[in-house]
């Protein structure tokens, strides 16, 4: 990639290039509107771009919806293994890189080809499959209930930090089977490690530490839980192995929902015509939730995919060793494949969200169903729900690879708490559910063993003991056009 050329002279319009032309993906215009910049890149290039990461790494942007979908779905040609890369052989992307350890390569599923690939990949959603799925639903209502109830009587909360960033962490912490290792901490460390930061290495060893932990522990002592079913599973996967697509499974996981949660209750507090479908029957949640994967992807990009050998890809040449960053944001916005970007995608799944291709994210439907649950169990606790507000008041933090919400403070009418259930617990699945979807009825609680007592996550909620079998938590009935909404939606 041809670096040569002169900085523009300050005033003019070129004056955010780099040395050589490039825009940086990072600093000041980046951060002040980085779907602009897309755009801009778009207009001067085409459907991939040349561009700069941090420490002014050279790389390509590919921003068409095709042209990602073609490198995706082409391993003989791009792959993700980042030793390949020609700024990683020569050094400029350095273990200390504030992205290394998003483009580092490790011992995972994501990283690897062929048949490494499919032992690696196989063993990931064979154990997903053992994850009982109507018990994660039950434990995602139960959940979002508690975190309702930390709110519910003020009047007034910060729907990201009080809820959006707490609830797949805590979902996650359950499902690996760690639900004591689900603090404050954990989630900060989570969205830190891949920002590209200063403390985002640190962030990324203290999570890998509580995944050794827990390898470790579970290795002596398996249990009915992700973790145990990773380290059984017929492909052998070394402890260093089952950590790494633990770590790999909860960060893509919880950044990915707890973007996609805050995006999906901002369109609903400051759309007119997306409450009014929703409320009045005309969209689902889990529609809902599609549409906001095509406007408001939780990851905006990936970093990176790597040039097997010389090749054109939207009218460039790139040469073997190049970088390539998939564009999921631009992608998805593409004017090829959405000329009137206002237009309803309800029933369209075609987005890049979750990639393509062989590393298409295995664990999508998990990060739907909490995204439709807790949203769902949110606004019919606080109906009454309103932006505190103004719409363009709100911030956005954003960095290459995702961009969401600071805040989104609002404000109801204060509420009782309702009584919540003891912790429930997530066990084996009796038998895989291959077809499960997100939008299936949720099924009546069934009794179950609960498993030996670990810290409960938050304080505890007064409660009465549960009868058995289970009780549906008391919520309020709705009227009008939300019943019709929550008979649908529950089964009823």
């Amino acid at each position: 990639m041809d670096d040569t050329g002169q900085s523009p002279p300050p005033g003019c319009p070129a004056h955010g290039l780099a040395p050589g032309g490039r825009r940086r993906l990072y600093g000041p215009e980046a951060d002040a509107d980085l779907a602009g910049l897309y755009e801009k890149l778009r207009a001067e290039h085409g459907q991939v771009a040349p561009v700069l990461i941090h420490n002014d790494v050279p790389m390509w942007v590919v921003l068409g919806h095709s042209e990602n979908l073609h490198m995706t779905s082409t391993p003989s040609t791009f792959n993700r293994d980042a030793r390949t890369w020609s700024a990683v052989l020569d050094g400029t992307a350095g273990p200390t890189h504030p992205l290394a350890p998003v483009f580092s390569w490790q011992p995972i599923c994501s990283f690897a080809e062929g048949a490494e690939h499919q032992r690696l990949r196989g063993a990931v959603t064979g154990a997903m499959s053992t994850i009982d799925h109507r018990g994660v639903r039950r434990y995602i209502n139960r959940y979002s209930q508690r975190l309702v109830n930390d709110i519910c009587q003020e009047g007034r909360a910060d729907l990201v930090s009080q809820f959006a960033e707490q609830l797949p962490m805590a979902v996650m912490c359950e499902i690996l089977g760690m639900p004591e290792e689900y603090n404050e901490r954990m989630v900060q460390a989570a969205r830190d490690m891949i920002k590209g930061t200063e403390t985002a290495i640190a962030s990324n060893e203290y999570v890998m530490g509580a995944m050794m932990h827990l390898v470790a522990r579970r290795r002596a002592r398996p249990e009915e839980d992700f973790t145990s079913a990773l380290i059984s599973h017929e492909s052998r996967l070394t402890d260093d192995e089952v950590a790494q697509h633990l770590r790999l499974v909860l960060i893509a996981a919880y950044e990915a929902t707890a973007n996609l949660i805050a995006n999906v209750l901002r369109m609903v507090l400051t759309d007119p015509r997306f409450r009014a479908q929703l409320s009045g029957g005309q969209m689902t949640v889990p529609e809902a939730v599609e549409q906001t994967l095509w406007d408001e992807p939780p990851f905006t990009a990936m970093v990176g995919y790597f040039a097997k050998q010389d090749t054109e890809l939207g009218g460039q040449h790139i040469r073997a060793g190049d970088g390539l960053i998939l564009g999921i944001a631009p992608g998805n916005v593409d004017p090829a494949v959405r000329p009137d970007l206002g237009a309803n995608m309800q029933g369209n799944r075609s987005h890049l969200a979750f990639s393509g291709g062989p590393h298409e994210c295995p664990g999508q439907d998990i990060g739907r169903a909490i995204a439709d649950t807790g949203v769902d169990a949110l606004l019919m606790r606080l109906p009454d729900v309103q932006l505190a507000v103004d719409e363009d008041d709100l911030t956005w933090r954003s960095s290459i690879l995702s961009r969401h919400l600071v805040e989104l403070p609002v404000t109801f009418a204060p509420k009782p708490p309702q009584d919540v259930m003891t912790r429930p617990s997530i066990g084996k699945a009796q038998s895989a559910r291959a077809d499960w979807q997100v939008s299936s009825s949720a099924p009546a609680d069934v009794p179950r063993q609960e498993q030996p007592a670990a810290p409960a996550p938050l304080p505890p909620q007064a409660a009465t003991p549960a009868p058995e079998p289970e009780p549906a938590p008391q919520v309020p009935a709705p009227r009008g056009a939300w019943a019709r909404l929550v008979r649908w939606w529950r089964g009823y």
